[in-house]
């Protein structure tokens, strides 16, 4: 018997990530999928976050099995591939963006702003990436 049919097992979701606005095909993007509002926009300390890889020239990720519930997502467009945002006097030199595309300007938006409930297979989020540099 699978483990989701069971009673009280948590159901689980799969979100289709489309990324739009790349100013090029290179690198990668790195995503970060969290539930905890201390561990946004980065998740570094947020053991239970969800990280996904992938090329920039595809401009498409899926989180698959997540247990329902609300997240927030950050994207990083990492140019040259070096797993982190590269910075010049604290500004991106890389893009960014945010589930539900939030208006910013100096610092990441609010969880608020960008958190969403993930529920089922039909989950989605179209995410416009912002540079500054």
């Amino acid at each position: 018997m699978a483990l989701t049919m069971l009673p009280g097992a948590a159901p689980l979701s799969t979100v289709e990530i489309t990324v739009d606005h790349l100013r090029s095909a290179k690198g990668l993007l790195q995503l970060c999928l969290t539930a905890n509002e201390k561990s946004f926009p980065d998740c570094d300390k947020d053991k239970s976050a969800y990280r996904l890889t992938a090329r920039a020239k595809d401009g498409v990720a899926r989180f698959e099995n997540l247990p329902a519930g609300q997240y927030a997502l950050a994207i990083v467009h990492d140019e040259n591939g070096n797993n982190k945002l590269d910075t010049f006097a604290g500004i991106p030199k890389e893009g960014i963006g945010f589930s539900r595309n939030p208006s910013f300007s100096f610092g990441p938006p609010r969880f608020s702003q960008v958190v969403f409930v993930a529920q089922g297979s039909g989950t989605s989020q179209r995410v416009k990436i912002k540079y500054y540099l």
